[in-house]
């Protein structure tokens, strides 16, 4: 409780789920998630009906904040979640290597794709493409870009036409986006092509999906480069106006990480929902109910990884689950990406 009171540690959003069977005294399993907790609750009633006899509580809190709290609460000699689940894909692989995430040896641990494991510490349990999102009505008589050559292409042709009407992440704000950014960089050698491509057409920059996605719906932008696939996919089914394209040159995929942390107060806990999330039952309303993309090879259908892979191949490049996703952590190098971009931003 006195973590609460130091700088740094803001008081998270908690929702408490008693447990099914009533018991009073059942044991409590505290969660730490970047999820927001409306979208999580299918995934949590879920768990609560194969565990009636454990109570939840979840935090709901933003990626740095998850990592700050386990760190800090860690070192401090105290107990932390049970469970944490996040989208920074480098902060939890980091949490993992300098010691602060526990081994979960789990019935789906040896099945589990080998991208997706790091050292059954930290495992990737859902699989999000980053796709190019267009306003349909804007391409009635106009090919959508399906690469990014296509893309630089269309912005050039189109000019003043689309002059502001171009979105993407801000990279320095938006965590998903830096990855995206730095993926992009490691992945095609002509990238700054298209960064200046954008910058000429006058690209405005935002930290969030919704923002940008928002703005593709009414027609306000007409395209938005490097979206997550999973938030594009949900607005694209209440929108119709909104499409989405998976880029056919490259398409990176990233994963929301789990894992049990090295000082959580009730790891058995821990474990028992991240089997859940592996099993086919939870992945399956990972799928079905979250509409986000399941990774487990054990489930089918529309909205997975088998099928997103039987599909196209080759084409998609996962994030890998490994301590390569550190190094832009290095503050010297993540400024000298972010330097380099707004350099070639602001000289179009």
């Amino acid at each position: 409780m006195l973590l609460a009171f130091w700088p740094g540690f803001a008081l998270a959003d908690q929702t408490f789920y008693p447990a099914k069977s009533g018991r009073a005294e059942a044991p409590v399993l505290t969660v730490y998630s970047s999820l927001d907790e409306p979208l999580a609750q299918p995934m949590i009633r879920g768990f609560q009906e194969a565990n009636p006899d454990v109570a939840v509580r979840y935090e709901d809190m933003l990626t740095g904040e998850i990592y700050d709290r386990i760190v800090g609460e860690t070192d401090a000699g105290g107990k932390t979640a049970d469970f944490a689940f996040s989208s920074a894909m480098d902060l939890q692989v980091k949490l993992s290597n300098d010691g602060y995430a526990q081994v979960s040896n789990l019935p789906m641990s040896a099945a589990w794709p080998k991208w997706a494991n790091w050292r059954n510490t930290a495992y990737a349990l859902t699989f999000e493409p980053a796709v190019f999102v267009y306003h349909k009505p804007s391409f009635a008589h106009e090919q959508v870009p399906s690469s990014r050559a296509e893309f630089v292409d269309y912005l050039k042709r189109k000019g003043n036409a689309v002059y502001g009407r171009i979105s993407t992440y801000d990279i320095e704000r938006s965590g998903v986006g830096f990855l995206f950014m730095a993926r992009d960089q490691e992945q095609f050698g002509d990238i700054w092509s298209v960064i200046g491509a954008m910058g000429a057409a006058g690209v405005k920059l935002y930290s969030t999906s919704s923002a940008i996605l928002e703005r593709v719906a009414d027609g306000r932008f007409v395209l938005g480069y490097n979206i997550l696939g999973s938030y594009a996919a949900d607005w694209a089914s209440r929108h119709p106006d909104v499409g989405i394209v998976l880029p056919k040159d490259y398409t990176v995929v990233m994963s929301r990480i789990g894992l049990v942390p090295q000082a959580a107060a009730e790891p058995e806990l821990g474990r028992r929902y991240l089997a859940f999330f592996m099993s086919k039952e939870g992945q399956t309303v990972m799928a079905r109910e979250l509409q986000i993309p399941a990774v487990s090879p054990e489930v089918a259908g529309e909205n997975t990884a088998n099928t997103l892979q039987e599909l196209l191949g080759a084409q998609l490049r996962p994030v890998p689950v490994s301590p390569g996703l550190m190094v832009y952590l290095d503050q010297v190098k993540r400024a000298r990406l972010i330097a380099h971009w707004n350099e070639v931003l602001r000289a179009q």
